[in-house]
């Protein structure tokens, strides 16, 4: 007896992954009590981090939300949008990668200490000479932030960033000049690692794809490259050009 064969069902899409996403997931989750919102759209306070997310980068009204949010002609930062909508100037077009830990060996260091407000001075002079990405006055109120002195100075950091539901951000990693090639930054990572396994996280850490030596370390440290990204700093329409659209 022969068999007629059924069309098979159409595929449905498979869900976007929390950490396409990860600074809304954060806004909208354990960081909700720092979110400033306006609809689909949200950003930390400004002395606490640069990031602001849309809901849905492409949907049109997430993008009005933004501007409601922000103001007519400021420059800000989006991440997991490829281009602007009409009206919006791209002032800035960058790519980054998104490593996750798959293998990464935890552990305490008990070298480390435990940074606070009354750090931030210092923190924000090492990040100056480091520049390992934003660090801002109220940076450290995200998550644990680790440091390593020599002699009272503080020499190497790294802390807490991004926070999705289930996941935190390594982030700040940087050593002074004068004392890499010590192992210090990955016994950091490791330590701040720790912690966040410890709470029922997963460590995961962007880096630009430019910088390859970086992104090598996470690698031979036990992360794995999960996907590249993109971030646009854009600039809002101006009140001239609300009045005239």
């Amino acid at each position: 007896m022969s068999t007629v064969a059924r069309p098979t069902p159409p595929q449905s899409p498979a869900a976007p992954h929390i950490l396409d996403n990860a600074a809304w997931a954060a806004l909208t989750g354990p960081h909700a009590h720092l979110a400033e919102r306006v609809g689909r759209a949200a950003r930390y306070p400004l002395d606490v981090s640069p990031f602001t997310a849309l809901a849905d980068p492409a949907d049109p009204r997430a993008w009005d939300d933004l501007a409601a949010l922000v103001g007519p002609g400021t420059v800000t930062p989006v991440t997991g949008a490829k281009s602007a909508p009409q009206g919006w100037e791209t002032v800035q077009h960058g790519q980054g990668v998104q490593l996750v830990d798959t293998a990464l060996r935890a552990e305490p260091a008990p070298e480390a200490v435990r940074l606070g407000p009354d750090d931030v001075p210092e923190i924000l002079d090492l990040i100056a000479l480091t520049e390992p990405g934003p660090f801002l006055p109220r940076t450290v109120e995200l998550g644990t932030y680790l440091g390593i002195r020599h002699r009272g100075r503080l020499i190497a950091l790294a802390g807490e960033r991004l926070r999705p539901p289930g996941w935190t951000e390594i982030s700040a990693v940087c050593t002074a000049p004068d004392h890499r090639g010590k192992g210090l930054a990955t016994r950091l990572v490791r330590a701040i690692a720790a912690g966040i396994r410890e709470r029922g996280d997963t460590p995961f850490l962007h880096a630009s794809a430019t910088n390859t030596g970086a992104i090598r370390l996470y690698e031979s440290i036990g992360f794995t490259l999960r996907r590249r990204s993109e971030f646009l700093l854009v600039r809002t329409p101006g009140a001239q050009q609300e009045q005239t659209a």
